[in-house]
């Protein structure tokens, strides 16, 4: 596989994924679509702040991960075999990341907003 086809079909489809998040983000709280933690599906208050946090930095990520993932295979003299990989992993693990700091932030661990 040559390494643009590569960067489209992981990068890609990431900020495709991401795309699709914050257009139609969930409404109400669900175990199958949406940014699904213990912490996130305490009130629809919190569900609401974590998916709208997770959807606006999932999607800046991502965005940052297909523009490095293209930018790798554009350049590279090589096949890329495990460098859009971690552009990924990283986007996801950043995002999740700083969604819970924020929740942290801004919620107490029972679920009230913090003053």
């Amino acid at each position: 596989m040559n390494s643009m086809t590569y960067v489209l079909t992981t990068n890609g489809v990431l900020f495709l994924i991401s795309l699709l998040f914050w257009k139609f983000p969930p409404k109400k709280i669900n175990r199958l679509y949406g940014y699904r933690t213990y912490k996130a599906m305490l009130n629809q208050q919190i569900w609401d702040f974590a998916n709208s946090t997770f959807n606006q930095t999932f999607l800046m990520y991502s965005g940052f991960s297909f523009l490095g993932g293209l930018l790798l295979a554009s350049f590279s003299a090589k096949e890329l075999s495990w460098e859009p990989m971690v552009l990924v992993m990283l986007s996801i693990i950043v995002s999740i990341i700083k969604t819970e700091r924020a929740l942290n932030d801004t919620f107490t661990e029972e679920g009230k907003k913090k003053k």
